[in-house]
């Protein structure tokens, strides 16, 4: 006897791909006959995709005034989720591609600080050693709660094993300390002692929209760590400039408008150029976390990966990054 197979209610309720992608088309550059020329085909036919999909529906989509187009609150909500759809799809998509023509793909997934400042930098050696792999960088300040269909290969973070199927290699702790432009540091030689750094303006990194980033260090606890059990007073009456985005600081810094905390393996490539300068000597090492290199385990014999890793501890290493003894199993 034949077993029949129960309708499959999502497949069921699913709208036609065809209708969704002239939408998508549409929506992103709100002219139709700009989404007809992106996708080959005429206006009419984006015309009566979209009427097809707002019948399906059963809600407009489109407020529509004579040529323009403009989203309503539904077309929106439907073109956020349906756009990411797409995105995945076409990834996903590549990469196999990439694959069956030999080519290789990691995606690589980190905070917008360490994209910036640590990869931008070095990555073009990378680049230049392995031309058959490419590399998809994913930045993100919320690593455990990320949006559906996103699955690196990598994560650089200071959360050990964030989804079940990785694995962890312990890196490093942090070490911060005081950074200015050469410049500013030329202007205001006091800053080289603790006292004279609290009367300078400070630009200060809030924990705001950065909780699964790393634990909380900004100013204070900073000078408190410096304290030797006493006590460091910011001084209220000078300008304390607040963000949460660490890669503005650091642009603010370089354009000689204060005092940023710098975490070592970010800004060492900004000071061997010369572009930044530790202010004074002392400097405070974290070890209540630390930074891992975290793979997907399906991926950890694979060449590209190994590739990677090897190329990455390699640098790791020889940039001194390390501090203390921290051990890990490559």
């Amino acid at each position: 006897m034949v077993k029949h197979v129960e309708p499959d209610q999502i497949l069921i309720k699913m709208p036609s791909l065809r209708a969704v992608k002239a939408f998508v088309a549409a929506a992103k550059y709100q002219n139709f006959t700009r989404a007809a020329e992106a996708l080959c085909v005429t206006q009419a036919a984006i015309s009566r995709q979209i009427r097809e999909l707002e019948s399906f529906l059963d809600v407009e989509l489109f407020k529509r005034s004579g040529r323009a187009v403009e989203l309503t609150e539904a077309g929106v909500t439907f073109y956020n989720a349906a756009y990411l759809s797409f995105v995945n799809i076409a990834q996903v998509s590549q990469r196999i591609q990439n694959n069956k023509k030999g080519k290789q793909e990691l995606v690589i997934c980190c905070s917008p600080a360490f994209s910036a400042f640590w990869l931008s930098t070095r990555l073009p050696s990378f680049f230049a050693e392995n031309p058959y792999i490419d590399v998809n960088v994913v930045t993100t300040s919320n690593f455990l709660q990320m949006e559906p269909g996103v699955y690196p290969d990598i994560f650089i973070n200071k959360v050990s094993d964030p989804r079940e199927g990785y694995h962890s290699i312990p890196l490093f702790y942090d070490s911060i300390y005081p950074v200015c432009s050469p410049l500013y540091l030329k202007q205001n030689p006091d800053i080289a002692t603790l006292e004279g750094l609290t009367n300078a303006t400070l630009l200060n990194l809030t924990p705001y929209g950065r909780s699964q980033v790393a634990e909380h260090v900004d100013w204070e606890v900073w000078l408190d760590s410096q304290a030797g059990g006493g006590e460091i007073r910011l001084n209220r009456d000078r300008h304390l400039f607040n963000a949460n985005d660490y890669t503005m600081l650091i642009q603010m810094v370089l354009n000689h408008q204060g005092v940023s905390l710098g975490w070592n393996h970010l800004v060492v490539p900004m000071i061997k150029q010369g572009w930044l300068v530790r202010v004074g000597e002392v400097e405070s090492v974290y070890k209540e976390k630390l930074h891992y290199l975290t793979y997907s385990e399906s991926k950890q014999e694979h060449e590209a990966f190994c590739v990677f890793k090897k190329w990455f501890l390699d640098i790791i290493q020889e940039e001194k990054t390390w501090i203390g003894h921290v051990s890990s199993n490559t």
